[in-house]
């Protein structure tokens, strides 16, 4: 099964307009108690979340899971930190990115594969101002042409 495939729960779609996407990663993410249940009902935000590496593991930022609503005194609080579950050798490869300038680890998905949650993390690099001018006008170049060619096929 390819990477990413499953049932898309969230996707940080700004991600792709602020960073060029070298690697990606599918993670699996550590949950507590009702985490799980709000997931699966799709009530997660990836906006201003992001990833970093301490003392050899890797840490999610800012994920937005909010509170599950049968969920009373055990619920979680929405914005903790959430550890991300890598195997040795990729984390080992973060931390060398991590430590040049301008790389970021950014989430780009929340899905479920196999009853797991898992997140897509993907190695940014950030893009400058005129990049993402350069691919807005290279995508509406791109949509022009898909345009002309289907009212060319309609006559």
């Amino acid at each position: 099964m390819p990477k990413g495939e499953g049932k898309l729960i969230a996707q940080n779609k700004k991600a792709r307009h602020d960073f060029f996407i070298e690697e990606t990663y599918e993670t699996g993410i550590v949950l507590q108690g009702t985490e799980i249940k709000s997931i699966r009902n799709g009530r997660v935000n990836l906006k201003d979340s992001f990833a970093r590496v301490q003392n050899g593991e890797v840490f999610l930022h800012n994920m937005h899971v909010s509170p599950y609503e049968q969920g009373n005194r055990y619920n979680h609080e929405p914005l903790r930190t959430r550890k991300l579950l890598l195997h040795k050798r990729e984390i080992s490869k973060l931390i060398g990115y991590s430590k040049e300038t301008g790389y970021s680890l950014v989430p780009l998905k929340v899905y479920l594969k196999n009853g797991y949650a898992k997140v897509l993390l993907g190695l940014g690099k950030g893009k400058k101002k005129y990049d993402k001018r350069e691919d807005l006008k290279r995508k509406e170049a791109k949509r022009d042409i898909e345009r002309a060619f289907r009212d060319r096929q309609k006559m």
